[in-house]
């Protein structure tokens, strides 16, 4: 017997965002995951890759605000706005410099402890609560990164690399709990500001001289694809679902990023890398296909 209309309306009002909001977050996750591949093609100096890369992210992200339908603005930015903003550039810093002082697979190792980060933050801080789907999940994927780490020779430099990933992680995750808190929040326009606060911040230690056609076209897309379009997305897309589950799905990237530089650039990972990332990869896909995307 089919539902009545009316029914069959207030199941997709309740489902539809959910699901928006889960593929919206693992579209981000393959964007910020070609990070890594940027900078390497790049092969500038960490200013000059912070300072490029934050010209086009601010042109894109202007661009788009000034052409988005009028409908989609949000309507506020205040003291929320302003906090997103000044993480946002500590965060955007952070990953360049981690990503040039270790490899991708260490800085996606820290990166990968992002849903257990925003989910305390948020419990700690609004008592949002997660499912024992989520939790077990988690820990499955926890387990994967320890073999990571447990088979990983730290020189002094990796190690300072890893440190900056953690603040990376814990900056990002506090994005997402500010974005979930604050749904009204303005993502582009906060992103948009990071990136010109970072512009400055950069010029003082950058050459004069402009880099090369294909160092700027690494700056480009960075800007564009990852810093820009992957944090509106991911920021958007965590306010539909919660801010915990939005990092968890975003785990993702912890397997495609050391795979990407792995393809292209022959930064290999090793056997236990390869495992950690299959472990991480298998436990999203568990938590997706056995009800991860019904509402909890």
């Amino acid at each position: 017997m089919q539902p009545p209309p009316l029914a069959r309306q207030s199941v997709m009002t309740r489902v539809s965002p959910r699901l928006m909001g889960i593929v919206i977050v693992l579209i981000s996750a393959v964007m910020w995951s070609l990070a890594g591949p940027f900078v390497r093609m790049a092969n500038l100096d960490i200013w000059s890759i912070v300072g490029w890369r934050s010209v086009f992210t601010a042109l894109t992200l202007f661009v788009w605000i000034a052409l988005r339908p009028p409908s989609e603005v949000p309507m506020q930015f205040g003291r929320g706005g302003m906090l997103v903003t000044l993480i946002s550039t500590c965060a955007s810093i952070a990953y360049v410099v981690a990503l040039s002082w270790t490899t991708v697979a260490n800085v996606m190792t820290i990166y990968a402890t992002l849903p257990f980060i925003a989910g305390l933050m948020a419990f700690l801080w609004y008592r949002e609560r997660v499912s024992g789907r989520f939790i077990l999940a988690g820990m499955i994927a926890l387990a994967g990164i320890c073999t990571m780490v447990g088979g990983a020779a730290f020189t002094t430099r990796d190690l300072l690399g890893i440190l900056i990933a953690l603040v990376m992680t814990s900056a990002f995750a506090l994005q997402l709990v500010v974005a979930r808190r604050y749904p009204r929040l303005d993502s582009a326009r906060m992103v948009a500001y990071a990136a010109l606060l970072c512009i400055p911040l950069a010029l003082p230690f950058m050459p004069l001289a402009l880099p090369s056609g294909r160092a700027l076209l690494a700056c480009a897309l960075y800007g564009a694809i990852t810093t820009g379009l992957g944090y509106i997305l991911v920021l958007i897309g965590g306010r539909l679902i919660g801010a915990g589950e939005a990092g968890f799905l975003s785990l993702i990237d912890v397997v495609l990023g050391p795979a990407w530089v792995w393809v292209f650039f022959g930064e290999r990972m090793s056997a236990l890398s390869i495992l950690s990332a299959m472990t991480v990869l298998g436990a999203v896909v568990w938590y997706l296909g056995s009800g991860g995307l019904a509402r909890r």
